[in-house]
């Protein structure tokens, strides 16, 4: 069955109303709309875990720069309202920018000393709308639980620290990324890559299974472990590395020794040509 597309508040607020009288449980996945594996992923774990799956399209406007891709990031509507019907969504919530950001918006959300590291390095301002655009979302949908993807960990974990610390009642799932057969994380940006590029894209998640070689073979000075993700990078033809970073998975903050039983992320940020692709991968530390 095809899902309810709605455009505005009110019929959203009414659709949810209908679901909550009838006893259903609510799944969000927030979305910026050009629909791959991994949301579809996620689609699928909230179909599994609620009763009433909503899917968000927006493409939002203040979580990019003023030299970044909004104006040709992929909106292929009709192609991702087939995939939520395939995929068993209830409805899907597809908002004009000026219905969320109407004329005098003044209000934002910052999750202070998670947002500034990391991707927040390169892209002041990022997390400061995505935490906005997701706690606007979190208020309009009244999800049970809400769905995101590993790929973009520093996300995830600033949405997380959101919701506790604003007591959303809100749970957050986190769910695996979803890889190519070479190991590329899926992500709507793939699709800038030129085929030489493509190629060459898949030295992120070589790099990452390095650095976690070398860990496991007893390695822990994480400055070591870096430097190994940093040169395998350089191997790449055309890439240019953004950040390649060793961080405890909590505070995202640079580690120096390892310590066994810590939770750590390694995490990577490279360019290709215009194209900035992102990777990581969480672990424990081995006793």
């Amino acid at each position: 069955m095809k899902p309810s597309v709605v455009t505005d508040i009110p019929p959203l607020r009414e659709a949810i109303a209908g679901a909550r009288h009838r006893g259903l449980t609510v799944g969000l996945v927030p979305t910026m709309g050009a629909l791959h594996q991994g949301h579809l992923r996620l689609i699928e774990t909230a179909r599994a875990e609620t009763r009433f799956v909503v899917v968000s399209i927006f493409v939002n406007p203040t979580q990019f720069g003023p030299n970044e891709d909004l104006q040709r990031y992929p909106r292929p509507l009709e192609r991702d309202l087939e995939l939520c019907e395939q995929a068993g969504v209830d409805l899907v919530f597809h908002p004009e920018p000026a219905l969320l950001y109407p004329p005098g918006y003044r209000t934002f959300v910052e999750v202070t000393g998670l947002q500034e590291v990391l991707c927040g390095a390169a892209r002041p301002g990022h997390f400061r709308g995505v935490a906005t655009i997701v706690l606007k979302l979190f208020n309009l949908v009244q999800p049970d639980c809400a769905y995101f993807g590993q790929k973009d960990a520093q996300q995830a974990r600033i949405i997380q620290q959101m919701v506790r610390d604003l007591n959303v009642p809100v749970a957050v799932r986190v769910c695996p990324i979803v890889r190519e057969a070479d190991g590329l994380a899926l992500s709507s940006r793939n699709q800038y890559l030129e085929a030489d590029e493509r190629r060459e894209a898949v030295v992120l998640h070589c790099a990452l299974v390095e650095a976690r070689r070398r860990i496991e073979a007893g390695e822990r000075d994480a400055a070591v472990v870096r430097q190994a993700m940093m040169e395998r990078i350089a191997s790449a033809t055309g890439a240019v590395l953004d950040y390649a970073a060793v961080v405890d998975a909590d505070s995202l903050q640079p580690l120096g020794r390892l310590v066994p039983g810590c939770a750590i992320l390694l995490a990577l940020a490279v360019k290709f040509g215009g194209t900035r692709l992102i990777d990581n991968l969480p672990i424990q530390v081995p006793v």
